[in-house]
């Protein structure tokens, strides 16, 4: 894997980071039930993707 490539990767773990802090903090505010299963289910997906670009390490 190239320097840049592994950049690349980097800058994406941070945004993936950025968003599982940012709705986990959303999650924990919000009263409404089926709002707080949305922002858990998109949560669980950017978990997913910050996995999957752990796996390419």
């Amino acid at each position: 894997m190239t320097s840049k490539e592994l950049m690349y990767i980097e800058d994406a773990l941070g945004h993936e980071q950025y968003f599982l802090t940012k709705f986990g903090e959303i999650a924990n505010s919000l009263q409404d039930g089926e709002l707080k299963n949305c922002v858990n289910a998109m949560t669980a997906k950017h978990q997913a993707l910050f996995d999957g670009f752990m796996n390419l390490l």
